[in-house]
This record gives structure tokens, C-alpha cells and sequence, in this order.
């Protein structure tokens, strides 16, 4: 997976190397970007980051932490700026496509190129455990329920004792959770595909996790990798070398295929998880329990109970897939040591985040709710099968994915479209072929500000009472907002403003139950 590490670097896979005058360029300066800027600059590198766009906040930050910016477009060649610094490494931020250009520069000069996860791998001893071991990771992706699955499992680690952070693309750099002075016994990383891709694992760099799942594999970000097959090559990196427990997704075959097709370390387990009868390696439910057949001596007549369905309903966890994450989550805890006790207070405590099937308001008999954060197909399936009838708020940046069988799957359901963002042609080419009844309002705002104000309204003049009006965009934000959550709020404000600050009606039930389901 790449090419051999020069031995200078290969030597680095400690904060205590010496990583002092090394020459690295950072592409990117997000969140993530900053973060391994900043940590490079305190290890002592030299370090000029390269973006075409910063925020005034990161640039200024820049200059006190002492790293160079350099603003390059996307589009340009290679600067000469960059080639005077001549790095020695390129560290990228996730989403760069392997053929931008100075990804492509990169390889033709022999430079290696690490992503953020390889070198805060490599890094992960600064603060180590009190037995004087590095931090543990567990690390979780698939194309939905990343975030609540990586939440759930570092919820139940903290309710069985240990020192433990979620952290990586659940919005938290891992490169800031372990340099955080505090110090954890087990981190749980949440890894997109970008990062994966990045995700070498060359000399010196491999990550070796005590466990990992792949949650589910559906088509997103086919964009980006070019084809499902290397997407769901860059999701089965998550198991190469882990050393516990593979768990993998009973319903979904891609992701046992990526276990077996996995080199892991000996002794380490495939455990699946699923909503049927567990066999003898899994987890599974049985008449309304929760139980772990794979973590117990006598696996093969005995089981443990866990937790129970009536019990995550009443923690909003009660939905097929928010099972499902529950599930995947145990047999990470469980591999880590966690007792099902602590498991099921840790479920009973949980709540979910923000815009993951939000009831915003309830009015006049309509339920209106964000599942922002259904940025895929996938995710917005679940949420469409949650309720009966729907005016569907869909749309923004489709990855290169299909819509036609989601709007086919659930036309039966729909009152109506309202549809936003700059991909809407294949959106009313999937409805005028698939739910020609279906009435379709577009949403064509020029102004970030004006978008979800216009899509309130256009949903309010089409909504009858038993309705939900449903933000369940099936598209990724960026091409007019900063990101799902600015999505998520600024419907969440619109609606509220629509209604006169209205919230919810004092006999209306809430709408239908979180759905856990994230970005890929």
C-alpha cells in the first residue's frame, strides 16, 4: 500500500524522535490542516502549509504557532515556493483527490505523503497510559452510523472504566486528542473513506487497532474514489492489522468479504453483529434482548444479555439501524474489556447529537425534523422509512451518486419534493421518471441566507397536518452551506421563524426516532 518509507522517516514513529528541522508541507488548512501544522511545529519541523483558502482565524494562527502559508489555487501548477522548500514529507488533509496536482507532484519526485491519521498514529505515545503503553485505538467507518457507533463505544468504554475519546472525522482531530494533556486509554477514531485512501500503513506507519468495524458499505463519494469497488477497497483498509476483534455488519455481505480479504494480526477474531439470533461469534438479539455470544467461554450454548429493544426505545436508540449501531458498538466495548452491565447503563445515558433526526417543531399536525446529517442515499433512506407521509426537503452536492432507487423506493410515501442545492437536475430527472405524481418544488436562491428560508416555505404551502416535512438531504452541504450542521441550524432557524417561534403543539407526538446516520 504505497511505497517503502526512507529510513530517516521510517524512524519516526514516536513523539519522542527527533522530528527537529524535517521539511514538511501541509495541504489544506481546515480544522485538520491546522491541527497537524500546529503539531509539527511543536515537534520542532519546519513547516509551510499550502491552500487555496483559509480562514482568517487559521491564518492568524498560523503566524503565532511560526508555520508558513502559502495560498495556492487548486487548479495551478506546482509553485515555486514549494519547490524552493523542497519537503521531505507532504501530510494532506482529507478529501484531496490523488490526482490534484500537487498530490501529483508529490509522486513523480518521490515524496512520501502521509495523512493526518498515519502521523498522529505514529505520535500517539506523548501522553501514555499509566502502564506506560500509547493509547489504544479503536477505529470505526462504513458509509452511515459512523458518528453514533464511535460515540456509543466511547460512551460505554468511559461507563466501564477507562480513559476514552471519540475523535477524527466525527469533528474532533486526532491529532489534537492525543496531544491532549489529560491523557486516554483508548481513543475511537472515526475514519471517512478520505482518510482511509491516505491511510498507507507503510514502514513504521501501519496502525494496529485493538478492533474495528466497517458498518455498512453503500454507494457515496464514488466522485472522489472513481468506482464502488475503490471506495470500498479505501473502507476495508479499517481492518488490515488490527490485533482483537473484526466486527463486521451480518446484513451487509461487503463487509464479511472485507474481513476475510483483511491481514490482520494472529489471534484476532471476525465478530459480527446483526438484528437476527447471534451464532456463536456474534452479537444478535433474541426475543427483544440484546446478547453477546461472542465474548464468553461457553459462547456456543450461553449468551450475555446486554441491554433490551424496550430499553432503546426509551433512550431514542429503537430504530433498526440505531440498533444496529448499538450492536456494532458493544462488540467494540466488549473487545476492549467492557462488562454488558456497564454496556447497558452506558445505552441507558446516551443521547444522540444534533441534526440526526431532530424534531425541530411541531405544529398544526405537521412534524417538521433535520436529519442534516443524511448526507448520502443510504442515510436518507432510513429516515424516509421512518414516517408515512413526507414533503422531502433533498438535495446539494450528490457525489456522483444515483438518486433514481431512493426516489423510486419511496415515492409511495411522498407528498412532496422540495429540492435545493446545485445537483437538482438529477434529482427531477429520478422524480419525473420514477414519482411523476409527486409534486416538485425547487428551491433556486442564489444566497446562502435565502436557501433554507425558501424551502420552509415551500414545504409549509404543500404540508397537511400528519405530515413531517423532512430535511433528509441525500447530498453532501458544501456547495452552499459550510457544512451539514450550518445546514441542519439554518433550517432548524427557519422553521422556527416560520412558525413564530412555535415549537412543538401540546398533544403532538415527536416524529420518528434518531437515526445515527453519518458521512462516509
Amino acid at each position: 500500500m504505497g511505497d517503502p518509507l526512507s529510513a530517516p522517516l521510517a524512524e519516526l514513529t514516536s513523539w519522542r524522535a527527533d522530528w527537529s528541522g524535517l521539511r514538511v508541507a501541509v495541504l489544506g488548512l481546515g480544522m485538520t490542516g491546522f491541527s497537524v501544522a500546529d503539531t509539527l511545529m511543536e515537534l520542532g519541523a519546519e513547516v509551510l502549509v499550502v491552500a487555496a483558502r483559509g480562514s482568517d482565524q487559521h491564518r492568524e494562527l498560523l503566524d503565532v504557532i511560526g508555520a508558513r502559508f502559502l495560498q495556492h489555487p487548486d487548479d495551478a501548477g506546482v509553485p515555486d515556493a514549494l519547490l524552493a522548500f523542497a519537503p521531505q514529507l507532504v501530510v494532506v488533509s482529507p478529501g484531496y483527490h490523488p490526482d490534484h496536482p500537487l498530490l501529483t507532484w508529490a509522486a513523480e519526485a518521490g515524496v512520501p505523503v502521509w495523512g493526518d491519521i498515519e502521523l498522529a498514529w505514529r505520535l500517539r505515545d506523548k501522553v501514555p497510559r499509566p502502564d506506560g503503553q500509547a493509547v489504544e485505538w479503536i477505529l470505526v467507518t462504513g458509509t452511515n452510523g459512523k458518528t453514533t457507533t464511535t460515540q456509543l463505544t466511547a460512551h460505554m468504554l468511559v461507563a466501564g472504566g477507562l480513559r476514552a475519546a471519540p475523535a477524527g472525522n466525527i469533528g474532533i482531530p486526532v491529532l489534537d486528542a492525543i496531544r491532549d494533556p489529560a491523557g486516554f486509554d483508548v481513543l475511537v477514531v472515526e475514519l471517512s473513506s478520505y482518510q482511509l485512501h491516505w491511510s498507507h500503513r507503510n514502514d513504521g506507519g501501519a496502525l494496529a487497532p485493538l478492533a474495528s468495524v466497517c458498518l455498512n458499505i453503500a454507494d457515496d463519494h464514488l466522485d472522489w474514489h472513481g468506482s464502488r469497488e475503490a471506495y470500498t477497497a479505501a473502507k476495508g483498509r479499517v481492518y488490515e492489522n488490527t490485533r482483537v476483534a473484526c466486527v463486521y455488519n451480518r446484513a451487509d455481505e461487503a463487509t464479511m468479504h472485507l474481513v476475510e480479504d483483511a491481514e490482520v494480526q494472529e489471534g484476532c477474531r471476525a465478530i459480527g453483529f446483526g438484528l437476527g439470533v447471534p451464532g456463536p461469534s456474534d452479537l444478535g438479539v433474541i426475543e427483544g434482548i440484546l446478547v453477546d455470544r461472542a465474548f464468553l467461554e461457553e459462547r456456543r450454548s450461553q449468551a450475555l444479555e446486554l441491554t433490551t429493544l424496550a430499553e432503546l426505545r426509551e433512550a431514542g436508540l429503537g430504530a433498526p439501524h440505531s440498533v444496529q449501531n448499538v450492536l456494532a458498538a458493544a462488540a467494540l466495548a466488549r473487545a476492549a474489556g467492557v462488562e454488558p452491565d456497564r454496556i447497558r447503563s452506558a445505552v441507558a445515558s446516551f443521547r444522540m447529537d444534533a441534526h440526526r433526526t431532530e424534531v425541530v417543531a411541531s405544529a398544526d399536525g405537521v412534524v417538521w425534523i433535520d436529519d442534516s446529517k443524511a448526507t448520502n442515499a443510504h442515510a436518507a433512506d432510513a429516515s424516509l422509512r421512518a414516517a408515512e407521509s413526507v414533503v422531502w426537503i433533498a438535495g446539494g452536492l450528490l457525489k456522483g451518486v444515483d438518486p433514481a432507487p431512493l426516489v423510486e423506493r419511496h415515492a409511495g410515501r411522498l407528498r412532496a419534493a422540495v429540492l435545493i442545492g446545485v445537483d437538482r437536475d438529477a434529482l427531477r430527472s429520478a422524480f419525473g421518471r420514477h414519482a411523476p405524481d409527486v409534486r416538485v418544488l425547487e428551491v433556486d436562491q442564489p444566497e446562502t441566507g435565502d436557501v433554507m428560508s425558501a424551502a420552509v416555505r415551500a414545504a409549509a404551502s404543500v404540508a397537511r397536518p400528519g405530515d413531517v416535512v423532512l430535511l433528509a438531504p441525500a447530498a453532501a452541504s458544501m456547495d452552499q452551506f459550510t457544512d451539514y450542521a450550518d445546514r441542519g441550524t439554518r433550517f432548524a432557524e427557519a422553521v422556527r421563524r416560520h412558525l413564530g417561534g412555535a415549537t412543538h403543539d401540546d398533544d403532538q407526538t415527536p416524529g420518528p426516532p434518531a437515526s445515527g446516520s453519518d458521512p462516509a
